[in-house]
């Protein structure tokens, strides 16, 4: 491939505007692994399957794996390393240490990026809801039972933090 086949894509990452070339056929994955060098969205199954390189494309829950980066260009990114602040992290990633919802982490950015947009989109989360939003994730370590019981405390966490904001907002 030539340098005159490759493409410049810009976009948003973790709220910080990027910018870089492709070849027409890279994945969005490779794209932000190898180019970008964000390192946290893992490449499994590379099908679609496994759920491990998830990552917020334009608020959406999307396999990094299925879709080309020049897909991408002018999107909003949310990765992994995008949910950590000021090195702190976010409540849904102390909840999954504090409920061991880890244990290689290979598959845990997926299932936190699919977590927090489950969480978004229903705050009244029950352990049946947990379990059929994130089916589409493999996880061989864990058994699941961490991951259930770290999405559910995180909801309630995130939930109190919201409502101590309106509170707030409210009061200034």
């Amino acid at each position: 491939m030539q340098a005159s086949d490759l493409m410049r894509i810009e976009l948003t990452v973790n709220g910080r505007r990027e910018a870089g070339h492709a070849e027409p056929r890279m994945l969005l994955s490779d794209f932000i692994r190898h180019t970008l060098g964000l390192t946290g969205t893992h490449v499994g199954c590379e099908h679609g399957v496994c759920g491990a390189c998830t990552v917020m494309v334009d608020g959406a829950p999307m396999r990094s794996c299925l879709i080309f980066a020049v897909q991408a260009a002018g999107a909003e990114i949310i990765t992994v390393e995008g949910l950590a602040t000021d090195a702190a992290l976010s409540p849904l990633q102390e909840a999954f240490r504090e409920h061991h919802g880890l244990q290689c982490g290979f598959c845990t950015p997926g299932f936190l990026i699919s977590a927090l947009d489950l969480i978004g989109r229903k705050p009244d989360l029950d352990e049946q809801a947990v379990r059929e939003g994130l089916s589409g994730h493999l996880c061989r370590c864990t058994g699941y039972e961490g991951i259930v019981a770290a999405v559910l405390a995180a909801a309630k966490r995130m939930q109190a933090q919201n409502a101590d904001q309106q509170a707030a907002q409210e009061t200034a």
